[in-house]
């Protein structure tokens, strides 16, 4: 083995967040360390590039030799990288100088040589086999070309095991193909890759064996081949999950939005679609179809060239999101962390941002009684697990920041809720508790619009299907009625 554990437990103010767990991963292979958010593996990954002490009694080898005294700059120079989620990218910097970077850490001052700079990072490059202008500074590229950039980076310092933490879930799936591609071509190179997803589909895919944690514990490490996501899921919680279809016929009910021919240049084209009350309706397809494009002009953030808009029969004319908000249209964006949420501000504030007119005294300065009353309701109904309100929101986890934006938008009492990849970046379990959430809405009347690029999540949670292509729609499904495999491989096709 590359790299072996045993025994390490980790401890932080008397809570255990590691326990006895056990960890290994062969030269050029590809693993899984899977689990609930909250579940350890954060912790065990910052052990092993030295960023935290296991408690006394871990066994920690790398190459059969102990890692004794283990610093970030030890892990670095045996070879073990890390790229976590948010990249740590220089947003000003090129993509040349990004990759280059930790050549120019350490030693003597001295002048940058952007000759061999540019000549390393094109190397990396070429590589891995893609080609990103190396001029280009690093704010400019999609989140796709970012994480190749990270890669390239890491892979500067000899690396021999680089961990990968939740490396697709900002991707689409066209990106996420090309992404497991390089995953594989570093495995060929003998470089082992360790991946941190909830996507459980790409796990299984590309991983050779998944190791899981469970509340800090070690679970076991299992083969993938025979593994299916439903047995991982139960392994990863320790619950069972329903995957029955919930699809239902609810074309006697009300049409609440109703859009004809709508088209914006360059975006999308002469798209029309219904969603009914207590209707969820799904809309899928692979990058570029225009899926999102599409919600932001149906929330007022863009205008279309021609077409219509209708709420409860009445055309809606959306010159902005306020427009939008006070029809009854809410939308929750597939970026969280820079669209969804103000991650600094408190828990109370961000669910309360966007009807803070309605929480007015008699001065028309804000209530905090009022506030109050509103943040606790929502936090109840939801079941979001916090500290206090006060708290900043980017203390929750995945899970728990994505009902702080669902309470944020159902405050303001839509009648149509759009939501736009709304389980990135949340665990399996999370997943069950926010699709929870949308069933009983549904249930009470509101109708629902669901955007994803995972065909299971639209499949089991959704009435009908749209597939979206080029920017139009091309078909519909109605899930039980068609196989989940044929609507995959149209969708991907």
């Amino acid at each position: 083995m590359l790299l072996e554990l045993r025994n390490v437990s980790k401890v932080f103010g008397g809570v255990r967040a590691l326990q006895s767990v056990s960890f290994d991963v062969a030269p050029g292979e590809v693993l899984c360390l899977a689990g609930e958010n909250g579940c350890g593996k954060s912790t065990l990954i910052k052990i092993i590039s030295g960023v935290y002490r296991p408690e006394p009694g871990a066994e920690m080898l790398f190459d059969g030799k102990p890692m004794e005294g283990l610093t970030p700059g030890m892990a670095r120079s045996l070879g073990i990288q890390v790229i976590w989620q948010d990249l740590a990218l220089f947003p000003e910097m090129t993509v040349a100088e990004n990759i280059a970077f930790e050549r120019n850490l350490g030693g003597r001052p001295r002048l940058v040589d952007y000759g061999a700079m540019r000549k390393i990072a094109a190397e990396m490059l070429e590589r891995l086999g893609v080609g990103i202008d190396l001029d280009t500074p690093v704010r400019e590229l999609s989140i796709a070309q970012r994480q190749i950039v990270a890669i390239c980076r890491a892979l500067i310092a000899e690396t021999r095991l680089v961990f990968m933490d939740e490396p697709t879930a900002s991707l689409s799936q066209s990106e996420t193909d090309a992404l497991l591609a390089i995953v594989r071509r570093l495995s060929a190179d003998g470089i082992a890759v360790v991946f941190v997803s909830h996507r459980l589909a790409e796990v299984l895919e590309v991983c050779s064996r998944v190791t899981v944690l469970r509340d800090g514990r070690y679970v076991g490490t299992f083969p993938t081949e025979g593994m299916t996501q439903t047995r991982l899921t139960e392994l990863m919680t320790g619950q069972t999950f329903d995957q029955d279809v919930r699809a239902a016929d609810r074309t006697a009910n009300p049409v609440v939005l109703e859009v004809e021919g709508l088209t914006r240049r360059g975006d999308y084209q002469d798209v029309s679609l219904t969603v009914r009350r207590g209707e969820v309706v799904g809309i899928t397809g692979r990058l570029g179809a225009g899926r999102t494009e599409l919600a932001l002009s149906l929330f007022g953030m863009t205008r279309p060239d021609a077409g219509t808009i209708k709420l409860n029969g009445q055309p809606l004319r959306l010159r902005s999101n306020r427009d939008a908000i006070d029809a009854g249209i809410a939308y929750v964006s597939e970026d969280r962390l820079s669209l969804g949420l103000v991650q600094p501000q408190s828990i109370a504030d961000n669910t309360v941002i966007p009807v803070l007119d309605r929480l007015l005294g008699p001065a028309r300065l804000l209530s905090e009684r009022k506030k109050s009353t509103l943040v606790g309701e929502w936090i109840k109904r939801l079941a979001v697990k916090i500290g206090r309100p006060e708290d900043p929101v980017n203390t929750l986890s995945g899970g728990n920041q994505q009902r702080i934006v669902l309470a944020k938008w159902l405050a303001t009492e839509p009648k149509v809720l759009i939501l736009d990849s709304p389980t990135v970046g949340v665990d399996v379990g999370a997943r069950a508790g926010i699709f929870a959430i949308v069933h009983k809405l549904a249930e009470e009347g509101m109708a629902i619009l669901l955007i994803s690029d995972e065909i299971p999540e639209v499949y089991f949670n959704c009435d009908r299907i749209l597939h979206m292509r080029d920017g139009r729609l091309i078909d519909e499904y109605l899930p039980g009625t068609v196989p989940m495999g044929r609507i995959e491989s149209q969708v991907h096709a």
